[in-house]
């Protein structure tokens, strides 16, 4: 499968080409790469999780790339966990998580590079078995296991679906990953070649550019899948996701990424998987995010999401997904009413005033 060779013109100027190391540079294995802005409470956590699977500096770079945190101090917590094994770079000023991606894999010097946000975590056998998926199959361009969705606590709150009972390539991805997101970025690896041939992260995206990435992959190269929960991605309310949500830009950029993700696809499948696709993220956000947001009072956020939803599809069932959510809707603002309804007025003696 090649791209629509129109299209690549034109994307070429939105994506930072990655460039090849010297022939004789070091190539240890591994890169893992840690990309951290105002998260080093969950840090110490997410270096453990690496620093137990470490193999040694030889076959292994670790770095924390820091998008210049301004309410905590990363490279305190590398410098106590790392000790000396970690290394830290610091960008001059914060220009937001895409571009710190960018300058994660513009660092990487490993063969095989893993970006590992710095609230996100590592179970044992992660490289072990990811790994083993690429000496397999080495025709395979990147690698990815099962996730688990994590809180604030470190409590389990959703498990990622089995892509195939067992660990093995992947058949027929493409249509499969062109519908939805189905990896988050600490599950998956990627052969930092496949970088260089087909660019970095698309500048036109603000939320889903790493959706994108993995389907302008799985376009050109073959996906190996480990069947075991090996990541766990965190949520929480000061994640970029959450902001995205509570505006609704994050369906914004859908509607982007699934344009340019048409020029990925043979000419026959096209038209229905936008169609299907535009259709699943409005249904997702009227059966999750929309209900989540009202449950959280914040009807400004549902209503944007609500917004958006409706100009990705208004197809039936995803009109038939928003009237289930408008009685909850209504509730709330019936609600808001009444307690925001000034109290009557008394006069002198206490009593109420006529109301008439």
């Amino acid at each position: 499968m090649t791209e629509d060779r129109p299209a690549i013109a034109q994307a070429v100027r939105y994506r930072h080409q990655l460039a090849p190391l010297p022939p004789d540079a070091p190539r240890p294995r591994w890169s893992v790469m840690i990309p951290t802005y105002n998260c080093a409470h969950y840090l110490r956590e997410t270096l453990a999780s690496v620093l137990a699977q470490d193999p040694g500096p030889e076959l292994m770079q670790i770095e924390v790339v820091d998008d210049a945190s301004t309410k905590d101090d990363p490279e305190a917590v590398v410098a106590e966990l790392g000790k000396g094994r970690v290394l830290f770079h610091r960008r001059p000023v914060n220009s937001g998580h895409r571009a710190n991606f960018q300058t994660c894999l513009e660092r990487s010097r490993g063969h095989l590079v893993h970006l590992l946000h710095g609230d996100d975590v590592v179970l044992p056998g992660f490289y072990d078995k990811l790994g083993k998926g690429f000496d397999t199959c080495p025709d395979v361009g990147a690698a990815f296991c099962r996730q688990a969705y994590i809180n604030e606590q470190g409590e389990q709150i959703w498990l990622s679906d089995l892509e195939r009972k067992e660990s093995g390539p992947l058949e027929d991805w493409l249509p499969r990953i062109a519908l939805r997101q189905l990896i988050q970025t600490p599950s998956i690896v990627v052969r930092r070649e496949v970088y260089e041939r087909l660019g970095l992260f698309d500048q036109r995206l603000s939320w889903v550019e790493d959706w994108e990435m993995w389907v302008r992959i799985a376009a050109q190269y073959r996906f190996w899948y480990e069947s075991d929960t090996l990541a766990l991605y965190r949520m929480h309310g000061s994640s970029s996701t959450s902001t995205h949500i509570r505006t609704g830009e994050n369906l914004r950029d859908v509607r982007r990424a699934v344009e340019i993700i048409q020029h990925y696809l043979p000419p026959a499948m096209a038209p229905g998987l936008r169609h299907r696709s535009l259709e699943f993220w409005a249904s997702d956000a009227f059966i999750h995010r929309i209900p989540n947001l009202v449950g959280q009072g914040d009807l400004k956020a549902a209503w944007s999401q609500s917004r958006e939803a409706l100009l990705c599809s208004r197809s039936p069932l995803v009109l038939g997904k928003a009237i289930r959510i408008v009685p909850r809707i209504l509730r709330l603002v019936a609600r808001r009413a009444l307690r925001l309804s000034p109290k009557p007025v008394r006069d002198d003696d206490g009593a109420a005033p006529p109301t008439s």
